[in-house]
């Protein structure tokens, strides 16, 4: 497809999205250039190819993305004709693709999580009280009168002093827990990092370590502020399929079964059972906290569909001219939860998240290859699968490099890029965490702007996208997008802005390409990380963690395995 000339004034582009996008065949690729001075003004980060893109991968006819499904057929043909237009080398052994085992499993519907309280079953209905899933790949998994047992946050972090599961045996039994952090509900600044989650605070982290812990389930109590989203966001991300790595490549133990269940269903559970949930937060936040036993059962029949399937990463690289051995990553995830069927609108476009993450690689990648010089350094761009079910399709790519990891010299990665206008800031997510952020400094000072730490840091940012499995074997990571202090309207317009994503899109059908964002602020923020890369790929910099940061020293072994 030819590129159409169009101007990337924001007045005009409503008309730019029209000619650049619509009505494209669902098996043509995206914006394309052409000769002459058109190339010239958008062979860079243009604003009409990077709404192009967005509309395209988060439109109908890709289903909402998800692994395994026709969108992500439609999602690797259209990457796939990118990176060939462009020029980009296969990155995987002569191919784009890297396939990923996976295991996909969907919990029926209509199971019932029955509790025996009192010698009374109470019955939970799946979506509406609880929600309820296997990692195990089995198709039938069956608990009967498993001792309820309550951990307070499921934490056993020695190098803190803190132990949930202290002077307690879990062994088949079902723990319950709260979400976040021991010191974020007391708001207790003493506690691990006060506000700030730390990983202990993920429910991944929780069934983790009940898993090592020997439990036969485990139940996490949900409320909105502890988890950062809503009851709806956990009902829609864990209804239909789930996906994992096949649990016979894995050498942590795995749970039967995990779940959540709701607030209001956790209150009215310690009631009967002569509990004060607010009392429990008050005592599960004191150290030297011991679990509690309660006299109740969890009983279980669990059947799902299971069936092994394969569900790509994209690799494609610009080799670089003098140090190809050494590589920057530019990463982002391409798949959301797809269509879960049903009345109403029932596909998860996945919009902001991550077509916009997707379209900005591809944006900063155009801007490498007709970028005079070209780097020096080599520069993978790596869209990977598997995200929204737990980070697996960048756990499978950091076990398996296409570029050692010794040799990546740093990973940026784009998820979830706010549209929201032109800011004064650029958010960090993990503010202060390396060296990586000075270099984004300079890029960010040309532009008038600061750097700021994320305004929800007990969310977690930092441990919900896919540079974290980087940062965790040494990689310095750099997780960085537009801010909240918006040129139009200030701090409180770029606040609620993001509070009405994460309130009424995020995880929602609702997540859908809009043609009047204001794509300004997120073209900036994407030349600032451009930018970062574009020094590091002219340099023998090695830039590294901060002091004090807890993945330095897997850094230094990295580096240290390099120069053996």
């Amino acid at each position: 497809m030819s590129r159409t000339p169009l101007s990337t004034a924001t007045s005009l582009l409503a008309a730019a999205l029209v000619l650049a996008a619509c009505d494209r065949p669902a098996d043509a690729p995206g914006p394309s250039g052409t000769d002459g001075e058109n190339q010239a003004s958008r062979a860079g980060i243009d604003a009409a190819d990077f709404a192009a893109h967005v509309q395209a991968l988060s439109s109908d006819e890709f289903a909402g993305r998800a692994p395994g499904s026709i969108g992500e057929e439609k999602t690797v043909a259209y990457l796939t004709a990118e990176f060939e237009r462009l020029g980009l080398q296969p990155g995987n052994d002569g191919s784009y693709l890297q396939t990923v085992p996976m295991v996909e499993t969907t919990a029926d519907a209509s199971t019932v999580l029955t509790l025996q309280v009192d010698g009374e079953p109470r019955e939970l209905q799946f979506g509406s009280d609880m929600v309820i899933n296997t990692r195990t790949g089995e198709a039938q998994v069956e608990i009967d009168d498993s001792q309820l047992v309550f951990v307070g946050y499921g934490v056993n972090a020695p190098e803190l002093g803190w132990n949930d599961y202290a002077g307690v045996d879990v062994e088949g039994k079902t723990v319950v827990m709260f979400v976040n952090d021991p010191g974020f509900h007391t708001e207790d600044a003493e506690l691990f990092e006060g506000q700030r989650m730390t990983y202990y605070g993920r429910w991944t982290y929780k069934y983790e370590e009940a898993a090592r812990q020997g439990a036969a389930a485990a139940i996490v109590i949900h409320d909105t502020e502890g988890a950062s989203y809503g009851w709806d966001v956990v009902k829609n991300s864990w209804s239909g399929p789930q996906f994992d790595l096949p649990a016979a490549g894995d050498p942590n133990p795995r749970l039967p079964a995990q779940g959540w269940i709701t607030g209001d269903v956790a209150r009215s559970l310690m009631s009967d059972l002569g509990h004060d949930l607010d009392e429990l937060y008050t005592a599960a936040n004191q150290r030297g906290f011991e679990a509690i036993a309660l006299d109740a059962t969890l009983s279980l029949d669990l059947a799902s569909t299971t069936s092994l399937k394969t569900s790509p990463n994209l690799v494609a690289i610009l080799p670089g001219t003098t140090q190809a051995d050494e590589a920057i990553v530019y990463m982002g995830h391409w798949d959301h939860i797809g269509d879960h069927e049903g009345e109403g609108d029932t596909i998860y476009n996945g919009a902001i998240d991550n077509a916009t993450g997707i379209a900005g690689i591809l944006e900063i990648a155009e801007a490498f290859v007709n970028q005079e010089p070209a780097p020096e350094r080599s520069v993978v761009f790596l869209a990977v699968t598997l995200e929204e079910s737990g980070l697996l399709g960048s756990q499978y790519y950091v076990a398996n490099p296409s570029v050692p990891l010794e040799q990546t010299v740093a990973v940026i990665n784009l998820d979830a890029l706010p549209v929201i206008g032109p800011a004064r800031d650029m958010t960090v997510v993990g503010f202060g965490s390396s060296q990586l952020e000075d270099i984004l400094k300079q890029q960010t000072d040309t532009q008038d702007r600061v750097l700021k730490a994320e305004a929800t840091p007990e969310s977690g940012f930092y441990f919900r996208s896919d540079h974290f499995n980087f940062a965790k074997a040494g990689v310095p990571a750099l997780y960085a997008k537009g801010g909240d202090d918006l040129i139009e309207g200030g701090v409180d317009a770029g606040q609620r802005a993001q509070s009405d994503y994460r309130n009424n899109r995020y995880h929602q059908p609702g997540d859908e390409f809009d043609p009047n964002w204001n794509f300004e602020g997120v073209i900036q923020d994407l030349e600032a990380l451009y930018g970062v890369g574009r020094e590091l790929a002219a340099n023998e910099q090695w830039p590294t963690w901060y002091e004090g940061n807890p993945f330095l020293a897997a850094q230094q072994q990295l580096r240290g395995s390099a120069a053996e």
